[in-house]
């Protein structure tokens, strides 16, 4: 006889539809990041050379003043935190042949990216409600090293908390 397949709770459900979106949604953004990077590289902006991450404090600083673009040294003086210690590099980065067409492009991709990362916020809230029935176990989990509140919310989401479902541990990790 066949076993049903498991079915998680309709909050189990919800939860877990929420958190499907989240990851789809940080995909995108991850993905809009990559293409401010390859835009960039086009007007031979080197930023991701000096900074590890563009997206930054000082990075973000950076690509707000696009209309400063030609500028390297106004650009470089944006920089905050441990870039200070780095101006010559970002003017060195920052010298390339960026036109107004790369601004009105990186524009609309700072927009994308912020908009997306208003909407995974929103997520993160809806989320922290639904855990919160369920935060011992979450806290529980989030003991085991490298998994974290995030990802121990997402086991819970896609597993639900009822074990008995799956006979051994092979049936549930596979």
């Amino acid at each position: 006889m066949i076993r049903p397949s498991f079915v998680p709770p309709p909050e189990i459900r919800r939860w877990r539809d929420v958190a499907r979106y989240r990851v789809d949604l940080i995909e995108a953004r991850t993905a809009e990041k990559q293409r401010v990077e390859k835009l960039l590289e086009d007007a031979q902006i080197k930023l991701s050379v000096v900074a590890s991450d563009i997206f930054g404090v000082s990075g973000r600083d950076d690509g707000r003043a696009d209309r400063r673009a030609t500028q390297p040294k106004a650009l470089a003086q944006l920089a905050r935190g441990r870039m200070r210690i780095k101006i010559t590099e970002l003017e060195e980065a920052f010298t390339g042949f960026f036109t107004d067409h790369h601004g009105f492009l990186l524009r609309k991709m700072l927009t994308r990216v912020a908009t997306l990362s208003a909407d995974i916020a929103e997520l993160d809230a809806a989320i922290e409600e639904m855990v919160a029935p369920f935060v011992h176990t979450v806290k529980r989990l989030d003991e085991i090293p490298g998994l974290g509140a995030i990802g121990a919310s997402a086991v819970i989401a896609e597993i639900g908390l009822d074990m008995t479902r799956f006979p051994t541990p092979a049936h549930l990790s596979s």
